[in-house]
């Protein structure tokens, strides 16, 4: 790999994040006025003013910490979705998302995220997922593991759930872009799991996944801002993800699902448990 991406690298992507927090989305939280929101593919699909002024920030601060680095933002994909094509050749790429949970944020409630993920050739190599309520960072680094950095200084490595028997299980699923019949098929299956949830905000559901507070979560859309920084992290903590036919994941798949487990063994129970003999439809979509 020709960019080495370091532990300072990615705390300075943290600190880039925890900036952006300050300035552009905590001062808009529960004060956006009339207008600042806006649907864009679906009545749940949001965008705010504060994303897109966000993502703008972090744009701003990372070409001037990395010039030439390609950014990939999701409100820039939005508009030119032709971007996440520069993934696979850059050296060094960066994707954004300025607020992951937008839907909870404009609900008023403190449960949403801010993600960075550099990726080096279609790899991802670091991730940091913040929180700007309570102002503290997971990050990862490829094959030097997943930690959190709290706002006093501490440190605090993270580590997946051992595994369980699938009654045992704590899933985080999110079933509204499965595409049918795979949608009735999985929400049909949940209770085979010992509980399950969603948070509408991929980002804390990353969070607890590599902090060992659930066992699994099954994604369809694979929007690579949404992911990318999550996935790493998941694996820096010893878990293990595949799409849904078994194949690996990278951050330039757009279809094929995303189901994540603490280890092989348990990837392959929660599949049967949860997908059955739709997987091949679901490979499909």
């Amino acid at each position: 790999m020709s960019r080495t991406f370091t532990l300072d690298d990615t705390r300075k992507l943290a600190a880039v994040l925890a900036e952006t927090a300050l300035v552009e989305v905590m001062p808009r939280f529960r004060n956006l006025p009339e207008g600042a929101v806006r649907g864009k593919s679906s009545p749940r699909d949001l965008v705010t003013d504060a994303d897109e002024a966000a993502e703008r920030m972090i744009g701003a601060r990372l070409s001037k910490l990395y010039p030439g680095a390609v950014l990939i933002g999701e409100e820039a994909s939005a508009r030119n979705p032709s971007l996440l094509n520069m993934l696979v050749d850059a050296d060094l790429a960066f994707l954004i998302d300025p607020i992951d949970g937008t839907r909870n944020y404009v609900a008023g409630l403190p449960l949403f995220g801010m993600m960075i993920a550099a990726c080096h050739r279609g790899d991802v190599i670091a991730g940091v997922i913040y929180d700007p309520v309570n102002r503290d960072s997971a990050l990862a680094v490829r094959g030097e593991g997943a930690w959190m950095e709290y706002e006093n200084g501490r440190r605090a490595p993270l580590t997946v759930a051992g595994p369980a028997p699938l009654e045992d299980m704590d899933g985080l699923i999110s079933t509204d872009a499965l595409p049918e019949p795979l949608r009735t098929t999985v929400n049909s299956h949940l209770s085979r799991l010992g509980s399950t949830a969603s948070l509408r905000c991929a980002a804390h559901e990353y969070r607890m996944l590599a902090a060992g507070h659930c066992h699994v979560a099954l994604y369809n859309q694979l929007t690579a801002w949404d992911h990318a920084a999550g996935w790493l992290l998941h694996r820096e903590a010893g878990g293990y993800a595949a799409r849904f036919d078994g194949s690996p994941y990278k951050p330039t798949h757009r279809t094929g699902g995303l189901l994540y487990a603490p280890d092989a063994g348990s990837w392959h129970a929660a599949r049967r448990a949860l997908l059955g003999e739709a997987v091949d439809i679901a490979d499909r979509g």
